[in-house]
């Protein structure tokens, strides 16, 4: 019997997805939809308003005009604290649905929806962390330079209109890093998710409403690259566009923002490496390793770490342990507890992955385990056998290019400083590891990789701690006060105290 989703979609509630503009529901003007396919099963889930060129621009006029005279940028702190906190309030008594959701939305299963970093959880954290700053964002009063005449200040004030674009992958967590931060500085914000996975935007969208977000402060356009994402990048009304994605989308968001000198934050893909050393426990390297792209997402993730760098003397026990991980990978109804990963997102995605499968092996590079899709009742979805490839080199197409698919490749090193020649030969500086017991090896090692986010025995993202990337993989941060900062900007006030106006 083939997996079928349809079964979730009444008790999830889920309808025909429109647009947000200025506090209201409206359908889009030219009346086009996109169909949502579930990526596990290929099955029709709803429609989603496909937002058009006037569309989009009333969005933006309707953000423009709430920042330019509406009261949110006016707003005393304590009230877009509180305001922002109920927001959090909100999402936390919804999280266990907004997760299953998320499962209708990208297919990741239930049973790692549950984890933090994809979860409701991180949503409702990352809105209270950064309601946390609305009191706290301050300027500095500087000492007189020339004589006691001139009392220079700084104030911060937000950038303005902001265009938050995100990708399909976790649509929760970075809905939050973006929206969140946007409104603590007292932006406003238009929102398009990705094509792929709009539903929980537009759930999200009804609960910012609900706590009390003034009209026209959250709009949110829905649809594909075109017409609806370039129609918000080039507006002209624009004052910052922050968007997560592809490397090669993310080139296109600095051309649309140069002609008009926008301000822009980036975050892109990766080619994240995991340094293993001799001298920590195999299995427990082996299964995060391995996990990390055959379970849940199915390595769908820009921070995945896809190169594995292990010291050539555990090279093939670890190899061994990592091919007997990949085989306890259960596919199947994103629903049911018992599966363990996602298919890839759509049918181009899942081309794209078999492509560098064959690539690897026509370069020479040994193929342990998978390199195959399952059959069965799961042939009517994307799915991908966890891959597992040895004998790779670094120059080779699978240790180069972002996968976005479930394959690791393991590149052996000699020493210490091979490894970390290996691990910054490369155009990406999102994320790495090391696993070491020993403490100022890790240190040694942290301190040399080019990456925006380095783990020591583990990784994770968190809402107090900024994550972005190095070189290709972007610019600018999410988290912490860094993810306030984006949004801001400062402004020097020269007040002169004295007789001459100089």
């Amino acid at each position: 019997m083939a997996v079928s989703v349809l079964n979730q979609r009444e008790r999830l509630g889920i309808s025909p997805g429109q647009l947000f503009i200025n506090g209201n529901w409206v359908q889009a003007s030219g009346g086009q939809t996109w169909t949502h396919i579930h990526p596990a099963t290929n099955e029709e889930i709803t429609t989603i308003a496909v937002a058009e060129a006037e569309d989009v621009a009333a969005a933006v006029a309707a953000a423009r005009t709430a920042f330019d005279s509406g009261p949110w940028g006016r707003m005393a702190a304590r009230e877009r604290k509180r305001i922002l906190q109920r927001v959090s309030q909100l999402i936390g008594e919804q999280a266990e649905d907004l997760a299953h959701l998320q499962t209708m939305d990208n297919g990741v299963p239930v049973s790692f929806g549950a984890v933090y970093q994809l979860s409701g959880e991180i949503l409702a954290d990352i809105f209270d962390y950064q309601a946390g700053w609305v009191d706290r964002i301050s300027g500095e009063t500087l000492p007189s330079y020339l004589n006691n005449d001139w009392f220079p200040m700084t104030v911060r004030e937000p950038v303005g209109v902001v265009a938050a674009i995100i990708p399909w992958n976790a649509p929760l967590m970075l809905f939050g890093q973006k929206v969140a931060p946007a409104l603590a500085a007292g932006c406003t914000v238009v929102l398009k998710p990705s094509e792929w996975a709009s539903l929980t935007s537009i759930r999200l969208a009804g609960l910012l409403a609900e706590a009390g977000i003034p009209d026209g402060v959250f709009n949110l356009v829905t649809g594909p690259p075109e017409p609806t994402g370039e129609a918000l990048i080039t507006d002209p009304r624009v004052d910052k566009i922050s968007f997560t994605g592809s490397r090669a989308v993310g080139s296109r968001m600095l051309h649309a923002a140069a002609d008009r000198v926008a301000r822009v934050s980036l975050e892109l893909g990766g080619k994240s490496p995991n340094i293993v050393f001799p001298d920590v426990d195999l299995d427990a390297v082996a299964a995060m390793a391995m996990g990390m792209v055959s379970m849940g997402l199915s390595g769908q993730g820009c921070v995945c770490h896809t190169r594995l760098l292990v010291h050539e003397s555990i090279h093939d026990p670890l190899v061994e342990r990592a091919a007997a991980m990949a085989a306890m990978t259960t596919f199947g109804d994103p629903y049911d507890p018992a599966t363990t990963s996602s298919a890839l997102i759509n049918e181009r995605q899942l081309n794209k992955v078999m492509g560098l499968i064959a690539s690897a092996q026509e370069e020479g590079a040994e193929l342990i385990a998978g390199g195959d899709r399952p059959g069965g009742e799961l042939t009517s979805g994307n799915f991908v056998n966890p891959t597992l490839f040895a004998g790779v080199t670094n120059q080779m197409r699978i240790a180069r290019e972002e996968v976005f698919g479930p394959v690791l490749a393991v590149i052996p090193f000699r020493d210490e400083a091979h490894a970390i020649e290996l691990a910054n030969d490369t155009d990406y500086g999102l994320g790495a590891s090391v696993h070491t017991a020993d403490a100022s090896r890790a240190m040694r090692v942290a301190r040399s990789i080019r990456a925006g986010t380095f783990g020591v025995n583990g990784y994770t993202v968190l809402p107090n701690a900024p994550f972005g990337g190095f070189k290709a993989s972007g610019m600018g941060r999410e988290g912490g006060h860094e993810g306030i900062d984006e949004f801001l900007e400062t402004k020097t006030i020269m007040m002169n105290l004295g007789d001459s106006p100089f």
